[in-house]
Order: structure tokens, then C-alpha cells, then sequence
């Protein structure tokens, strides 16, 4: 029988704090969080492993939790309050948004896939995240109704930014994901002056690119 209490602080002891992440609070939530509960079982054994996880296959494309350290560290970079309230592009099964749930006021869950919603919600339910709220509508429109937000994290890697994520943001709130662009995959912050974000790379990252955010192929004639 696998000890997943046992792997969970080896994650945190060898993965996290080796990964520069230092805030208490958030090494505790790593610590406590079961990650095992919102993979499905034939990766299960691999929960803790510190790469980026399948966790369904969509008619978009396959889906990935992504890789504890990196996550970790988006995380802290973020800045959180305890009374922010944050959207979840790209939920999956649920794991971020746990996570986050633990470390401020509200969460939006933020997911289209019908079958990565169910698993959401039986998760998160199991785990016990009153404080987040699921919404299924398409990612890439993000989900105004709720906001606009203290925080947004794109739990994936985009190649374009959707301009309507910058509307959904408070002023001076900051959207948290990895931006692809050529051989370039980097983490990035940015924040909304205005009616605009300004960007500030936070450290090279990797992640799998969410369904329906690639760049376009463009046609020279």
C-alpha cells in the first residue's frame, strides 16, 4: 500500500524548498493538500513526482497537472491574501484550486471538460473546499460573472494571452501563468495598470499548453 503521507513531505522536503520556496504558510498547504486524490489512478502511484501529470484526455487535447515545484513557486510569486479572491483558468481535476483554497478568501474553479468538472467536484467535495466555486464555461473567455478578480492563475501554458482576462482583473491585480513563445517557456506575472497588464518574467518554466491557446499558424503568401 503506497504511503502518500510519506511522498507528499518528500515532495515538499527535495521538490519545494530546494525550488527557492520559502513563505511557511504555503509549504504547509504543500504538505497537507492529498494531490493523490485529483489524479487518476493508474498515475496515482505518481502523484508526487515532480513532472507534469495526465489527467484526462479531451477532444481539445490532453490535459496536465502541472509539476508540484513549478507550481509552487507560481504560487508564491503571486502574493496572495488571505482574502483575495482568485479564478482558476484550466482547473482540471481540481488540485490548484484546493490548494489555493487553503491559502485565500474565495476561489473560482474555472474548467469546460465535462468529465475534469465531475472530477472536480467529487474531489473537492471529498477533500472539503467550501470556499471554492466551480464554473464550466469556455477557457478562453474566462468567467466574468464572478469577478473581476484579485488574482488570475492559468493553471497551463499558453501561447497567446486573452485580452479578456485583462478586464476580468481588479485594478492592480496580477495574472500568474507560463508563457510559450518560440523555444522561449517562461513563468510570468503581470499586473493591470489601466487598461493594460505589465509583464515581468519570474523564472524559465515548462507546461504543457492548455486546449484552445496555442498561436494561430499565420499563412505568408
Amino acid at each position: 500500500m503506497t504511503d502518500f503521507a510519506t511522498l507528499r513531505q518528500r515532495m515538499v522536503d527535495n521538490q519545494i524548498r530546494p525550488s527557492d520556496v520559502t513563505d511557511h504558510e504555503i509549504i504547509r498547504v504543500f504538505s497537507t493538500v492529498p494531490r493523490e486524490l485529483f489524479v487518476p489512478e493508474d498515475e496515482r502511484p505518481f502523484s508526487y513526482a515532480d513532472r507534469d501529470l495526465k489527467i484526462a484526455s479531451t477532444p481539445g487535447g490532453d490535459r496536465y497537472m502541472m509539476a508540484p515545484s513549478q507550481f509552487a513557486r507560481l504560487v508564491q510569486a503571486m502574493g496572495l491574501r488571505r482574502d483575495s479572491v482568485v479564478l482558476v483558468v484550466g482547473a482540471g481535476s481540481g488540485y490548484s484550486s484546493a490548494v489555493l483554497s487553503r491559502l485565500v478568501g474565495g476561489v473560482v474553479a474555472l474548467e469546460e471538460n465535462d468529465s475534469l468538472v465531475s472530477a472536480a467536484e467529487g474531489a473537492l467535495k471529498a477533500l472539503g473546499t467550501p470556499n471554492v466555486a466551480i464554473a464550466q464555461s469556455r477557457l478562453v473567455d474566462g468567467y466574468p460573472s464572478s469577478g473581476p478578480y484579485d488574482a488570475i492563475l492559468v493553471d497551463g501554458a499558453v501561447e497567446v494571452l486573452p485580452d479578456a482576462y485583462v478586464r476580468q482583473l481588479k485594478p492592480g491585480g496580477i495574472l500568474a501563468l507560463v508563457k510559450q513563445e518560440g523555444r522561449l517557456s517562461r513563468a510570468m506575472l503581470y499586473e493591470r495598470v489601466g487598461d493594460q497588464v505589465a509583464g515581468r518574467v519570474l523564472f524559465d518554466a515548462w507546461a504543457p499548453i492548455l486546449p484552445g491557446f496555442e498561436r494561430k499558424p499565420e499563412f505568408i503568401f
